[in-house]
């Protein structure tokens, strides 16, 4: 299985191409997933979006993202998948880089 994590922003030719392809897809919180802009789009098929049109919730509530994951929990997420997919019991998560608490680990893409 291919799993895709979209985070923000995930747009143009990236969820045009491999980022919608997956079997699986997980979005972090808030993120904005989409090929164009809420007023291209507007302008397009001449009608109004719902607010929240290119969100990860939004897409989550209409099926087209399977999980909104925050990415402190990410990895353990993904353990649990691919435990699922595999039969393999999950190994612990690397800890974070030394000295640095979870917020800032998590700015510095730890």
């Amino acid at each position: 299985p291919y799993i895709v994590v979209l985070t923000n922003p995930t747009t143009g030719g990236v969820s045009a191409s491999y980022a919608m392809l997956g079997d699986i897809h997980i979005a972090e919180p808030g993120a904005v997933i989409g090929f164009a802009g809420k007023r291209v789009i507007e302008q397009t098929i001449r009608e109004k979006l719902p607010e929240g049109f290119q969100t990860a919730e939004y897409l989550r509530d209409h099926g087209m993202v399977d999980m909104v994951v925050p990415r402190g929990e990410m990895r353990a997420t993904l353990a649990r998948i691919l435990k699922m997919l595999t039969g393999k019991p999950a190994t612990e998560a690397p800890a974070e880089p030394a000295g640095l608490t979870g917020a800032q680990a998590e700015a510095a893409g730890a």
